[in-house]
């Protein structure tokens, strides 16, 4: 059966499975310096990776907020989730009052270019294989000893997708019990 794409568009879809769509990552590759991994390959293709690194970012992040309600598919769209890019202004300035949150009927456009980012990644590599030598510290072969760095690995959300997603919420990591405080 053939994958079909549904972008979550900010209502809350039940059955969403991609924060960005095809068109989307035709957008963002245009500006993008290597996309040839993304241009070479087929619409099915993209539209799988688009997939795959929603659910990736989905599982590897926790965004600020709540979900909007109880049926939507995907962690955004969120209520309450502070918009780090908001403008201050006196509020006798502005009618209506500006809000510094993200709208909560919708998925910020850092949110989608990651999706698009991620997906560019894994039609170069599969980012969630376990990396090589994985357990070994070191390994030898007819005098040849090889050593690993357990700490030097690819990590599966790549940093520049990091970096876009950060400014909503924060990675989810198993070395921490730590939580990041906000004030409302």
């Amino acid at each position: 059966m053939a994958l079909t794409l549904i972008k979550e568009d900010g209502t809350g879809k039940a059955d969403a499975n991609s924060y960005a769509s095809v068109e989307d990552g035709n957008a963002y590759h245009d500006g993008h310096l290597y996309a040839s991994a993304w241009t070479g390959v087929a619409d099915d293709q993209k539209s799988a990776a688009l997939v795959m690194a929603s659910r990736l970012i989905d599982a590897e992040f926790q965004f600020n907020g709540t979900r909007t309600n109880a049926v939507q598919g995907m962690q955004w769209p969120r209520a309450r989730c502070p918009e780090p890019d908001a403008i201050h202004v006196p509020l006798q300035v502005l009618l209506p009052i500006p809000s510094d949150f993200v709208r909560f009927d919708s998925v910020p456009k850092a949110v989608v270019q990651a999706t698009c980012e991620m997906a560019r990644e894994l039609l170069i590599a599969d980012r969630t294989v376990a990396p090589p030598g994985e357990g070994l510290k070191y390994y030898n072969n007819a005098g040849v000893q090889t050593g690993y760095d357990k700490g030097d690995t690819r990590p599966v959300i790549s940093r520049v997708a990091t970096v876009m997603l950060a400014k909503y919420g924060s990675q989810i990591s198993a070395k921490s019990g730590a939580v990041k405080l906000m004030r409302v």
